[in-house]
């Protein structure tokens, strides 16, 4: 019987969150299951456009922070 996969495992296995027995499993899978191994694809993907994403806070909220700690008679750090 071979076990069934879900998107939460891929998932588990790209944070490196599996045993070793469940990676070895895993990997077999992706290797015999194409549509798998395309989801897995997208997930890695999908995770480096995220890590080039970066935010920033509008002025606006800064400046409404900023307001409330001098308010409130926080120090400065």
């Amino acid at each position: 019987m071979t076990k069934q996969f879900t998107p939460n495992d891929l998932v588990r296995y790209i944070y490196q969150e599996m045993s070793e027995g469940e990676n070895e499993l895993l990997v077999q899978a992706l290797h015999q299951d194409e549509s798998m191994m395309e989801e897995y694809l997208e997930m890695l993907s999908a995770i480096e456009k995220l890590d080039l994403i970066i935010l920033h806070p509008s002025e606006k909220v800064v400046k409404a922070i900023l307001k409330k700690a001098k308010s409130t008679g926080l120090e400065r750090v």
